[in-house]
C-alpha cells in the first residue's frame, strides 16, 4: 500500500449472461482498463456509441507507473471531461534541464509562447488518471464496465467477433461488431490471434523510485548524464503531486533487478543523489520515504498493421516505446482520438471499413515517429560502445557553450503530436493558395484564447467530435447572404458540417451559426487567416483542408476525401 494514495477496489457484479446462458450481444467492446482502454471508451460515449469494457482487475495501476502527459493529451482528456482533474492534480511544467556531472548543458521551454490553454506537460501518478478515467465512464450511460472479467478466447468471423469472458462465478459469450485490444504490452488478444510485434529491446534496466519528501526544487524536468552522486550512469527527476518526486536511475544491463529494488540498496542511491543538492555533510541528511520501486527494461516495437478484420489496436497493444520522451500513454490517447470518429462513420454506415485502414496508415506513421526518437534517445542515453560514448560525451561537452551542440543532446525528446502531412486523407492546399505557419493539413490543431458572448473561451473547446468548417471574417455583421448561404450548405451524404465564424470584431451569432470572437488576432496569426480562409476541421482537431475563399463544393469534396467516401 502506499502512504500517500487508497487504492479503489472496483465492484464486481455477476454478469447476467451466466444465468440466462444467452450470448451478450454489443456494438463495441474494449478489453483492458487502463488510460488509453477507458480513453477509448470516452471516446466512443462522446460519438454515442455503446461500449462494453472489459478489465481483468479492479482497481488502477500499482505504482506510478507512466506520468507525463503532455500538452496534446491533456487536450484529448479536457474532451473526455477529465483534463480539468489532471492538471488540478497534477504538477505543471514546461522547462526540462540537462546536466553533466554537476554543470547545466541544456535546457528547453515546451511552451515558449503564451496564450495556450494548456502547459507543455503535467505530471501525475498514473493511478490519479485511471480513477479519474474510470469514474467518468461509470457516470456515462453508454458504457457499462465489467471489473474482474478475463477475455479468455476470442474468435473472429465475417461480420463480427466472439469472445469468451471467464469471472468467478463462470464463463459467458459476448459477440461484438467490433474489438478494441487495449490490453497492453504483452496483449493477449495479439497471442490469441498469432499477431506478432517486431522491434528491438534494449539491454539495460532502470531503477525507479517514487520518494516522498518535502523538497522545494522547482517543477522541471531535470536529467543528469554522469552525475557525481551515480557515476558513469544517467539519472531523471520529476516531480510528482502529493510530495513524491520520480527518481529514474540508470542500473545496467548486468544488475540483479531483484536485489536494486530492495530498500537497503535504493536508500543510499536516494541518500547520495540529496547530499549532492544539500551539500554533503553541511547539514542533516534531508528525511524521505519509499513510496514506490520498481526495475524496468524497454523495448521499441509495434505491429505491423493496427488493424485485424473486426479487431483494432491502440496504445501498448499495438507499438511500445522506452519511457524516455513520455510517448507510451500520450501515443495512445492520440491512437483513440484518431479511431474514434472513424469507428462511428462505420458502424453507421455513413463510411466504409476502409476508413479503418487510414487509422492503422495514421498511427503507424505516428509510431514510426515515435519509435525513431525513442531509439535515438536510448541509444543517446545508453551508448553501448567506447566509440558512442565518446561521441556523447563531446557533445554534452559542447553544449554549455555552442548552440549546435545543444541541438544534438538527447535525453529524451519529449511526446509532440503527429503531423499527418502525408495521410491520404488530407486535401492538399491549392496552387493558388499560400499559406504561412504549421496549421497545415494534416496539423493537430493549435488552441487560441477568443471570445463568446462576452466571455473568454478557447479554441479547442468549441471545436471536434464532428466535421467544422471554420471560417474567418473582418466583422461577421457584415457577411453577404452568398457566404451565409454557402456556409449552410457542406455536410456530406449524411456527415454533418458545422460551420463556425471566427470574426476580428465582436457581433452576434449569424442565424444559427456560431460565432467567436478574436480580439486579439491570436487565433488570426496561429491560422494564419484573412477575412475568407476557411479550414475544414477534423472530429479529432486536425486540419483537413483549407482554403483561401470559400467554396461549398470543394468543402464537400474534402469530406468525402476525409471519410473514405469519395
Amino acid at each position: 500500500m502506499l502512504k500517500t494514495y487508497d487504492y479503489p477496489k472496483f465492484e464486481y457484479r455477476t454478469p447476467p449472461e451466466i444465468a440466462s446462458g444467452q450470448t451478450l450481444k454489443v456494438p463495441v467492446v474494449v478489453v483492458g482498463a487502463g488510460p488509453v482502454g477507458l480513453g477509448a471508451a470516452l471516446d466512443l460515449q462522446l460519438h454515442d456509441v455503446p461500449v462494453l469494457l472489459l478489465d481483468e482487475d479492479d482497481t488502477v495501476s500499482i505504482g506510478s507507473r507512466g506520468v507525463c502527459y503532455a500538452k496534446r493529451a491533456l487536450e484529448i482528456l479536457d474532451r473526455y471531461g477529465v483534463g480539468e482533474a489532471v492538471c488540478s492534480k497534477g504538477v505543471s511544467w514546461n522547462v526540462g534541464r540537462t546536466f553533466l556531472r554537476d554543470r547545466e548543458v541544456y535546457n528547453f521551454n515546451l511552451v515558449p509562447e503564451p496564450d495556450h490553454h494548456r502547459p507543455g506537460m503535467v505530471n501525475l501518478q498514473q493511478y490519479y488518471l485511471e480513477e479519474y478515467l474510470a469514474a467518468r465512464a461509470a457516470s456515462l450511460p453508454n458504457i457499462e464496465l465489467r471489473w474482474k472479467n478475463k477475455l479468455v478466447s476470442v474468435t473472429q468471423g465475417g461480420e463480427s467477433v466472439t469472445l469468451k469472458v471467464e469471472t468467478e462465478d463462470g464463463i459467458y459469450t459476448v459477440e461484438t461488431d467490433w474489438l478494441i485490444a487495449a490490453d497492453g504490452a504483452r496483449s493477449p488478444i495479439r497471442r490469441m490471434l498469432g499477431l506478432e510485434i517486431e522491434g528491438k529491446i534494449f539491454m539495460d534496466r532502470f531503477l525507479i523510485a517514487d520518494v516522498l519528501m518535502k523538497a522545494d526544487f522547482p517543477a522541471e524536468r531535470w536529467f543528469w548524464f554522469d552525475p557525481p552522486f551515480h557515476p558513469g550512469q544517467s539519472v531523471l527527476l520529476h516531480k510528482e503531486s502529493d510530495s513524491v518526486f520520480r527518481i529514474d536511475f540508470q542500473l545496467g544491463w548486468d544488475a540483479d533487478p531483484e536485489e536494486a529494488k530492495k530498500p537497503e540498496n535504493v536508500v543510499p542511491r536516494i541518500k547520495a543523489m540529496l547530499g549532492a543538492f544539500d551539500g554533503a555533510g553541511e547539514r542533516p541528511a534531508r528525511e524521505f520515504e519509499l513510496e514506490w520501486v520498481s526495475v524496468y527494461t524497454f523495448q521499441c516495437r509495434r505491429m505491423g498493421s493496427f488493424n485485424h478484420g473486426r479487431v483494432l489496436f491502440v496504445g501498448d497493444a499495438a507499438h511500445q516505446v522506452s519511457p524516455f520522451g513520455a510517448r507510451g500513454a500520450n501515443s495512445g490517447l492520440q491512437d483513440v482520438d484518431n479511431l474514434g470518429w472513424k469507428l462511428k462513420l462505420v458502424i453507421d454506415g455513413k463510411a466504409p471499413a476502409a476508413l479503418l485502414d487510414s487509422y492503422s496508415e495514421e498511427r503507424i506513421f505516428a509510431a514510426d515517429e515515435n519509435l525513431m526518437n525513442s531509439t535515438r534517445s536510448t541509444d543517446f542515453i545508453t551508448p553501448k560502445s567506447r566509440v558512442s560514448r565518446t561521441f556523447r560525451n563531446a557533445v554534452l561537452g559542447l553544449a554549455k557553450d555552442h548552440a549546435f551542440g545543444r541541438a544534438l543532446v538527447n535525453s529524451g525528446r519529449l511526446s509532440v503530436p503527429a503531423f499527418l502531412t502525408a495521410s491520404s486523407l488530407n486535401t492538399p492546399d491549392q496552387s493558388g493558395d499560400t499559406f504561412a505557419g504549421r496549421m497545415l493539413p494534416g496539423a493537430p490543431m493549435d488552441d487560441a484564447p477568443l471570445r463568446e458572448k462576452g466571455a473568454d473561451c478557447w479554441l479547442l473547446d468549441k471545436v471536434g467530435q464532428q466535421f467544422i468548417a471554420l471560417y474567418f471574417a473582418d466583422d461577421a455583421a457584415v457577411l453577404p447572404a452568398p457566404t451565409l448561404a454557402a456556409l449552410a450548405t457542406l455536410s456530406h451524404e449524411g456527415i454533418p458540417v458545422r460551420p463556425l465564424v471566427i470574426s476580428a470584431r465582436p457581433g452576434k451569432p449569424v442565424g444559427d451559426i456560431p460565432l467567436l470572437e478574436d480580439p486579439r488576432g491570436i487565433a488570426a496569426q496561429r491560422y494564419d487567416a484573412k477575412p475568407g480562409t476557411v479550414y475544414l476541421l477534423r472530429p479529432d482537431q486536425h486540419v483537413a483542408a483549407r482554403w483561401r475563399a470559400l467554396d461549398a463544393a470543394k468543402v464537400r469534396a474534402a469530406v468525402a476525401r476525409a471519410t473514405c467516401t469519395a
